[in-house]
């Protein structure tokens, strides 16, 4: 293999073109219904499933919240950009138009719902007694602590008054269709995107029990908001009897479409999982001595073996540099293989942002420390405070996509020669 760098960037580009909406979402998409319809939908994918839907059905009611820069040219679904990953005003505007517009519905209209990664931070209605930027806070206390997305999600769900269910509650008695790009591990649909339109079991108290676990400290009207009922529905409410949640893209099949490919070019593959969780340096680390492990057990004729896995790490904010889960995991990689021989690897994020950075995430090869060491960079510093953006960036070694318009989360691939 000529080019390692450039083919595991092909096999990531393989796996986000299965997931775009233009590609995947026309197979599930049923006639369009007599009588009013309306689309509404949030996530940084919505936009372009917005455009899926219309490119079948042509011009729709509807309003549909996106990440900033991720609009996309619908006829007759209002687009509105707004913040990611932490919410804003914008999001906050966007989404009371929306609960008014599923409110005006009734028995004999249709909505269909698209809901993709980042309707968590878009879709944004604080709970009673709760400012948007107390909402603000505990989103980004969150993003740094190191807790599992759905963990994340349980709070962010009893602080809210769109998430859990509370969506198609508002909708209710209309009949509804929600279509979703997963991009959370296990494919758990009332964990995608906090579950508008999903019912939820969990309780205030299960949020209170997260920001402690995790050791969040909350402003004290979020704390009452949490010691108070919460609007969340329960998974067999009426509310939610006329409605039909179904995922139609996934981590899985992104990795299969790559494993397919590289078994094309002549690879030998393990897919490793599509639902890895746990923090970034820890899983690279386990991922190098398996690496390591495995090329030392192999002959000179042996085909290239592809290690897939897929899933959402995080991090822990120990330091004030600029990273996200998919760099840290290279930088770690990088360190623990110690310039192997051999060795390839990517990391990036399907929905083109790894973290808070307009950046994809990173490619490792052998030659990645001794050129930093080139370059006078200390790879553990760096490490040591978050700041694997910023490594990667001086060596030229970032993955750039800009908005890929889909999200089914983490996308790793280790190539063993």
């Amino acid at each position: 293999m000529t080019d390692p760098a450039a083919f595991l960037r092909s096999l990531f580009d393989r796996a986000v073109q299965v997931a775009d909406p233009m590609q995947s979402l026309a197979r599930v998409l049923p006639a369009k219904p007599q009588g009013r319809v309306v689309v509404i939908g949030a996530g940084k994918a919505s936009a372009r499933m917005a455009e899926a839907v219309e490119s079948v059905w042509g011009p729709c009611d509807g309003l549909v919240i996106t990440r900033y820069g991720y609009a996309r040219p619908c006829k007759g679904v209002r687009i509105v950009e707004a913040a990611h990953p932490v919410p804003d005003a914008a999001g906050l505007a966007a989404t009371d138009r929306m609960l008014a517009l599923a409110g005006s519905l009734g028995a004999g209209d249709f909505v269909l719902c698209l809901v993709s990664g980042g309707a968590s931070a878009l879709l944004v209605a604080p709970a009673k007694g709760v400012t948007l930027a107390e909402k603000q806070a505990v989103n980004a206390a969150l993003l740094a602590s190191g807790a599992p997305i759905d963990k994340m999600n349980t709070v962010r769900k009893h602080l809210s008054r769109v998430k859990g269910g509370q969506l198609a509650a508002a909708a209710f008695p209309a009949r509804m269709l929600t279509l979703m790009i997963s991009d959370v591990p296990g494919d758990d649909p009332a964990f995608i995107g906090s579950g508008p339109t999903v019912g939820d079991a969990s309780t205030p108290a299960d949020a209170l029990a997260i920001l402690a676990r995790w050791n969040i400290a909350v402003p004290a009207s979020v704390t009452q908001a949490l010691s108070r009922p919460s609007g969340v529905v329960a998974p067999f409410d009426p509310r939610l009897s006329r409605v039909e949640n179904v995922i139609y893209a996934a981590p899985a099949q992104s990795l299969h479409a790559a494993a397919q490919l590289a078994r094309e070019r002549g690879c030998e593959v393990r897919i490793l999982g599509d639902a890895i969780e746990g923090e970034a340096r820890d899983t690279a680390t386990r991922m190098a001595a398996e690496a390591l492990a495995l090329q030392a057990s192999r002959n000179a004729a042996d085909p290239p073996l592809l290690l897939l896995s897929g899933g959402e790490l995080t991090v822990t904010r120990r330091g004030d540099g600029i990273g996200g889960p998919n760099a840290e995991f290279c930088l770690a990689l990088a360190l623990a293989l110690n310039g192997a021989a051999g060795i390839h690897a990517i990391a990036c994020d399907t929905d083109g942002v790894d973290g808070a950075a307009e950046v994809a995430g990173a490619i490792v090869t052998p030659e990645t420390l001794r050129r930093a060491t080139a370059l006078g960079l200390d790879a553990a510093a760096f490490l040591a405070r978050n700041d694997a953006h910023s490594f990667f960036a001086a060596l030229g070694a970032q993955v750039v996509t800009g908005p890929t318009l889909t999200n089914v989360n983490d996308f790793r691939a280790i190539l063993i020669g």
